[in-house]
């Protein structure tokens, strides 16, 4: 992973002072909390319901063993023992108080992080897949690019005070594992008929209020005008991007507003002033960067007549559960990503963490891996790089402090925000919800004959749970102040990312788990022998569930 030099860590600790002071400032009287919100914002400090929350930059997914231990020292320390693993691959502390903020943002930087540009309208984190760099379907680690993103983009004064937020998403596998087209600008890599790099780049993409898929905007960008191309178009958003209305804001309004013939060719005319500028990229760069995320060295004997491995397989069936669902392929012979579900059920809300389970997790990606711990947009965890022979060991690690719940990809791998639990803009609960469904399907030999079926949650339109995407999609929505779900069908991510279909009348909590059966049943009495649920959709439309969910509705 990246390493922070000497310039790196100057600027991330000045920002810690001038942090402290303004915090100092407000609790002093000095600022008044308009002139304070701002400031914390670019700080990744928020007011929630309760408390203010801290979200902290974790850069393209990416942790080492002791960033995660200091997470977990975070937790302890200035939250209530645990913090929330978001979509969009960081880290969130929910009970944090104000004057203790400068010190918590002096114990990251201690560990090369920080919670710059984690709020407000500017770059957001670049995101990218959980398995780059060890996919075996990928053209290129993707991860070395993302960085040069980050660093371009990080403090950029020129892209400090867009319209609204900006997301940046890269994917350079045959399958879509970033979500790249629900982004601001999503970038797929790939190689050409001459095996040149090149960069396929969509823009206008978002969820919330209005989810659009983003489009093409230039098939054919070689690699070395990536920044000048974002940049370009960065500079189309911030020129014509509105700032009267936040809900019109976004550059997906702008793109479909003008369209997307005319918004290429605005960015276009704005290339042609930069496209050999400063910003080009060269090999020497690309390389500087590159030596950061060498891969671990494999070792070529791994995984040979592993006998015992093949043994516990067939006589330890949750064990071979766990390993069907939870062990993805790698690209190194003998080798395994292992992601760690954070779904267990009643026992925590998605995408929520101990500080003891951060701790045990480290020290598995010591024992069984190369001190490398991912995050997942899914809110998963993955340790990149296990030899088979130790996968055993490394599940009766996760299992004593309930991590190895067998159910990634499937319905009770839920995504979801926080929700009205905490978040002051929620219209409603969003982890009641998750846990009661999952709850209902606890069943976990009926829920892997189901296959793969994404659900996720969101408390608000502004869509945090990505419920738009989901095949099953719920969106807490509020009915003269009470709490009542909407429900979407057909979403997908991937390069065959679809929007889902709201369809029909929102239901009352209580009744979701109910909703959730009856699409379910549905599918199950519909699908032709191992047929996916996007593929019944796709065949039966949304008709068949409407009229199943809402028969005695």
């Amino acid at each position: 992973m990246y390493e922070y030099d000497s310039i790196d860590r100057t600027l991330v600790l000045e920002r810690v002072e001038q942090f402290r002071d303004q915090v100092a400032r407000r609790m002093s009287g000095e600022l008044s909390e308009e002139e304070f919100l701002p400031l914390r914002l670019q700080n990744g400090l928020y007011m929630q319901k309760h408390a203010y929350m801290l979200r902290v930059a974790i850069p393209y997914g990416t942790l080492s063993a002791n960033q995660l231990r200091k997470l977990a020292h975070i937790a302890r320390t200035y939250d209530r023992g645990y913090g929330h693993f978001t979509t969009r691959q960081n880290i969130q502390f929910n009970w944090i108080k104000l004057e203790e903020t400068p010190a918590i943002l002096e114990e990251l930087a201690t560990v090369d992080m920080h919670a710059i540009q984690t709020s407000g309208n500017c770059v957001r984190n670049i995101t990218t897949e959980q398995f780059a760099g060890v996919a075996a379907d990928e053209i290129l680690d993707p991860r070395p690019l993302a960085e040069i993103l980050r660093q371009w983009s990080t403090l950029n004064p020129e892209f400090a005070y867009l319209p609204r937020k900006f997301k940046i998403a890269i994917s350079s596998s045959e399958k879509d594992r970033a979500a790249v087209r629900m982004h601001d600008i999503g970038i797929y890599v790939y190689r050409d008929a001459d095996d040149q790099l090149m960069l396929r780049v969509f823009a206008g993409g978002g969820l919330g209020r209005t989810p659009i898929l983003n489009s093409m905007l230039r098939e054919d960008l070689p690699w070395q005008h990536m920044l000048t191309y974002v940049e370009s178009v960065l500079r189309v958003y911030n020129r014509y991007g509105r700032r009267d209305n936040k809900y019109k804001a976004r550059i997906k309004i702008l793109v479909r507003e003008l369209g997307i013939e005319r918004f290429a060719s605005e960015v276009e005319e704005e290339w042609a002033h930069v496209k050999d500028g400063p910003a080009t990229l060269t090999v020497a760069e690309y390389e500087r960067v590159t030596t950061h995320f060498r891969a671990p060295a494999y070792d070529p004997a791994a995984g040979r007549d592993d006998l015992l491995l093949d043994h516990l397989l067939s006589t330890e069936p949750e064990f071979a559960r766990w390993a069907r669902r939870n062990v993805h392929p790698h690209k190194a012979p003998g080798y395994a990503s292992v992601v760690i579900s954070t779904k267990p059920g009643l026992a925590m809300p998605p995408g929520d963490v101990t500080a003891d389970q951060m701790d045990v997790i480290a020290n598995c990606s010591e024992w069984f891996g190369h001190q490398e711990i991912r995050v997942a947009h899914e809110q998963n965890l993955i340790l990149p790089d296990v030899e088979m022979s130790d996968l055993y060991q490394l599940w009766l690690a996760l299992d004593t402090v309930g991590l190895a719940t067998p159910n990634i990809g499937l319905i009770t791998d839920i995504v979801s925000c926080p929700g009205g639990d905490y978040c002051s803009l929620a219209n409603a609960k969003s982890i009641p919800i998750a846990q009661a469904i999952q709850q209902r399907f606890d069943d976990f030999d009926f829920v892997h004959d189901l296959g793969e079926i994404s659900l996720n949650i969101s408390g608000c339109i502004n869509a945090c749970g990505h419920h738009h995407m989901g095949n099953i999609g719920v969106l807490g929505v509020d009915k003269q102040g009470e709490e009542w779900y909407q429900v979407t069908l057909g979403g997908a991510q991937g390069k065959d990312a679809a929007i889902g279909t709201v369809i029909g009348p929102s239901f009352k909590a209580d009744q979701m788990p109910d909703v959730v059966e009856r699409i379910v049943d549905v599918f199950q009495r519909a699908r032709h022998a191992d047929e996916s649920f996007s593929e019944v959709i796709a065949r039966l439309g949304i008709t068949p569930f409407k009229e199943r969910v809402y028969a005695d509705h």
